[in-house]
């Protein structure tokens, strides 16, 4: 491990699903696992990030499985960090006697990230001895089905339920345990290093493996490869780490987010952890949602990572076939759009908050700032002096068209509030940035464009706005045409360009939403009720807002204590969730996320802009 090691923590007994922030996330951008700093991996999806998990009793403790690898007893502490620039993740186990540590990792072979999906576990012993106890017991179809674990060889195991199977290559002494689980003892002297090796296959392609058994060597070898891999991407990353402290430890997660063999960028690994115990919003996140992936192609272009940002372009091109009404507001990391959303009942979830849901119906929900995302990262690729196609230019043509017909209606909005739909003040201004955008490309590109009839709605959208979506007594903005409540997503007006950042009206709707908003320092999303049960935590993304947009503000103090106060609520590992519990000083909801990772890179270059130390 070459970044410093956090503060020991106290002896802790194992008997229920950490807190959110005690994981770890590795991937290799077509999988991910998050891994407790206890040494236990609590949910791990391959080999796609939408597939079931193999391990999951991060949802259901006792049902949906586990991979552990920890101390044999309970008196111990843990230490952990990434490798530096990568996703490689080691944990250290101090005990009384001894010490060992694990390192975790999905392999990634050769320099275009080729998926093998293979997880692998290295023990090695550091000091002493420390006994080890090993515990495998992979559980397929969210824990419905139990995996018939068969010995294939003195150091081969597959795992084979339904259409879901494991390799399991070790050098351990690992034995059955039943027909469902392997466990070993281990109890290693400094220097000695165990390996465990899983990679996902179909049951049909059990006997044909091309990859062959792991031995040491080989394992070995995926190491140094991942490690190589991953510090030749984060080379690109225009950010000095001893400037901008964690910063760069946000855009390696946010390429841990993106799908390879498309372009996608997820919003988070995970499903159904819930933004509060008591309630019922608990959703699936593991898809690519337009607005969020397109702020994630902003985020990684600022820090000079530009490859990303282009595929997703290219994905939402070919997902919506160059047809306007194909555009949604997520869709699946194959670009499929069939993921309706549906309970597992038989799930406890995590720490009993239910339901835990696969699928995620806002999809089908109405979203018009989707047109907008979509011509901002239009807008961003021209800059970089690329040239639409003729085919390109066409699809976007249709979609400004349709943004000039449709803009008048109410939809659902950021938030996909599952209500009656509104006119939202961030929708309107989104429809606004597409038109703007596309009468600024095609001036620029010499493209022929209805540029009249886009110019005219462009002018009826901002009248309408400063009409319908201002309260004038207040002086604000407001969150939805009609009434008078605030949102946050009110921060995001100045960056597409649609007021000034010091304008009056934006600094009393700053403000209004500071006071309004706030929660110890941290700011919800919104105040108007949502017709769900449960509270939700502070929006971290939201809390990245402000900053930014504090410091655009030349309100440098203010920005400067927004941004720390947001910046500590990650983990150890420079991670962050969706939500924060400010009472509990607790990350919540699903994790890790992008959506916050990217507003802490983009509110930190706003900081470093205004010269603002973070």
């Amino acid at each position: 491990m070459t970044e410093a090691l956090r503060k020991p923590l106290q002896p802790f007994s194992i008997s229920e699903a950490c807190a959110i922030g005690d994981y770890g996330l590795i991937g290799d951008c077509h999988a991910a696992a998050l891994v407790s700093r206890f040494g236990s991996i609590d949910w791990c999806c391959m080999p796609r990030f939408d597939s079931d998990p193999c391990f999951g009793r991060l949802l259901d403790w006792e049902r949906a499985g586990f991979c552990n690898i920890a101390p044999a007893h309970d008196n111990f502490e843990t230490r952990w960090a990434y490798h530096e620039d990568t996703m490689v993740l080691s944990t250290e186990f101090h005990g009384e006697a001894g010490s060992a540590t694990v390192t975790d990792f999905f392999a990634i072979h050769g320099p275009d990230s080729a998926a093998a999906c293979e997880l692998v576990r290295i023990v090695e012993g550091v000091h002493g001895e420390i006994p080890l106890a090993v515990d495998i017991q992979p559980r397929f179809s969210f824990g419905g089905v139990k995996p018939w674990i068969q010995r294939r060889g003195p150091r081969r195991h597959s795992a084979v339920g339904g259409n879901y199977g494991l390799i399991i290559d070790s050098d351990m002494d690992l034995e059955m345990r039943g027909k469902h689980a392997l466990g070993a003892a281990l109890a290693l002297r400094p220097g000695q290093r165990r390996f465990l090796s899983l990679r996902f296959a179909r049951p049909e392609d059990l006997e044909a493996d091309p990859v062959g058994q792991r031995d040491a060597q080989r394992i070995g070898q995926s190491l140094t490869d991942t490690l190589e891999w991953w510090r030749r991407w984060s080379g690109k990353i225009g950010i000095d780490s001893t400037e901008m402290p964690g910063v760069r430890r946000s855009a390696i997660l946010l390429k841990a987010l993106s799908y390879a063999p498309t372009g996608a960028i997820i919003a988070a690994p995970t499903t159904s952890l819930p933004e509060g115990l008591k309630g019922t919003r608990n959703w699936d996140y593991r898809f690519s949602w337009v607005r969020d992936a397109a702020f994630t192609a902003h985020a990684l272009v600022e820090v000079g990572c530009d490859q990303e940002a282009f595929c997703f372009r290219r994905f939402i091109e070919s997902i919506c076939s160059g047809i306007a009404n194909q555009m949604h507001s997520h869709f699946g990391i194959d670009g499929g759009r069939r993921h309706e959303e549906h309970e597992l009942e038989s799930l406890a979830g995590y720490r009993g908050a239910t339901p835990v849901r696969v699928g995620n119906n806002a999809a089908h929900q109405y979203q018009l700032d989707v047109f907008g995302e979509t011509l901002e990262l239009s807008w961003l690729w021209h800059q970089h002096g690329h040239k639409p196609s003729a085919d390109y230019w066409e699809f976007l043509v249709d979609l400004v068209d349709w943004v000039c017909a449709h803009w008048q209606e109410p939809d659902h909005g950021i938030w996909e509030i599952r209500g009656e739909p509104q006119h939202y003040v961030h929708s309107k201004v989104m429809c606004w940035s597409a038109l703007n955008r596309a009468i600024a490309l095609a001036a620029e590109l010499d493209k022929k464009a209805p540029i009249p009839q886009w110019k005219a709605a462009r002018d009826a959208v901002r009248a309408a706005v400063c009409e319908h979506g201002y309260d004038a007594a207040e002086g604000v903005f407001v969150q939805a045409f009609g009434n008078r409540y605030l949102d946050a997503a009110l921060l995001r007006l100045p960056g597409v360009g649609f007021i000034d950042y010091c304008d009056e009206r934006m600094l009393r709707t700053t403000d209004a939403i500071r006071s309004v908003l706030d929660k110890d320092g941290l700011l919800r999303r919104y105040n108007s009720p949502d017709g769900l049960p449960g509270e939700e935590g502070a929006f971290l993304a939201c809390s990245f807002w402000l900053a930014e947009c504090l410091a655009y503000q030349d309100r440098y103090e203010d920005a400067r204590g927004a941004f720390r106060r947001s910046a500590m609520t990650a983990n150890a590992l420079g991670l962050f969730s969706e939500q924060y519990d400010t009472r509990q000083r607790r990350l919540w909801s699903n994790y890790p996320q992008g959506l916050t990772h990217l507003s802490h890179i983009t509110a930190a270059l706003a900081l470093k802009k205004r010269n603002i130390n973070v």
